[in-house]
């Protein structure tokens, strides 16, 4: 089974991480197992040829993140696309406020995808309708939060956590219900995904240093 772990680099788009697989590897047949914003750094499993068969099981796969979460302002996509917009100045939280906090989106969850996402509306993706201006809601989704861990707290408004969720899960939208939560509002100042299933981005290949998308 050909399966080949990449650590998308900032700036990309996942297809573009599967068209360099292609170009390297000089094959025509190739997918990956679950988007990275382009914003967003870190692994990303790609399939080729015959092993293309296994992208929805890759794609099942839990997932493990290190997010950075900025309080104080919300962005029209949940992340660092958009100019943050002030919300409210936050407050410094104690460490058992802060666990807390996590242990209410540990576990089974609803959450509701961010408007900027590639979920398809009336056969259109969802950030290409946000982009254009129109409103519209996505349905809640249950997800599953395997463990929600600080790293590092800067207080007020800068907080490292390390997430393992289902597939399904939007960091943003952690973020932002972070942000609903404390009232202060709250983006991903920075995404990486670290881990899919056994494999580790520390094994990963950097296409920066072999060539340019």
């Amino acid at each position: 089974m050909e399966i080949i772990a990449i650590d998308k680099p900032y700036g990309w788009r996942s297809t573009q991480v599967v068209e360099w697989v292609k170009r390297t590897l000089g094959v025509r047949k190739a997918g990956h197992a679950g988007t990275l914003d382009p914003l967003a750094t870190g692994l990303i499993l790609v399939a080729v040829d015959r092993a293309t068969r296994y992208l929805a099981e890759l794609q099942a796969l839990p997932k493990e993140y290190y997010v950075l979460v900025i309080f104080g302002y919300s962005t029209r996509s949940g992340d660092a696309e958009f100019a943050p917009e002030p919300v409210q100045a936050p407050k410094p939280l104690g460490l058992s406020e802060r666990k807390a906090l996590l242990a209410q989106f540990t576990g089974r969850i609803l959450q509701r995808p961010p408007v900027f996402s590639a979920i398809k509306v009336q056969g259109k993706r969802a950030y290409a309708l946000a982009r254009a201006g129109q409103s519209f809601t996505l349905a809640p989704r249950l997800v599953e939060i395997y463990a929600l861990e600080e790293v590092y707290y800067e207080p007020p408004a800068r907080w490292l956590l390390r997430l393992s969720c289902s597939k399904g899960t939007y960091v943003r939208s952690l973020a932002e219900d972070l942000g609903r939560v404390t009232g202060w509002g709250a983006y991903v100042g920075a995404l990486r995904r670290t881990r899919i299933g056994s494999y580790s981005v520390s094994d990963a290949i950097q296409p920066e240093r072999y060539t340019s998308a």
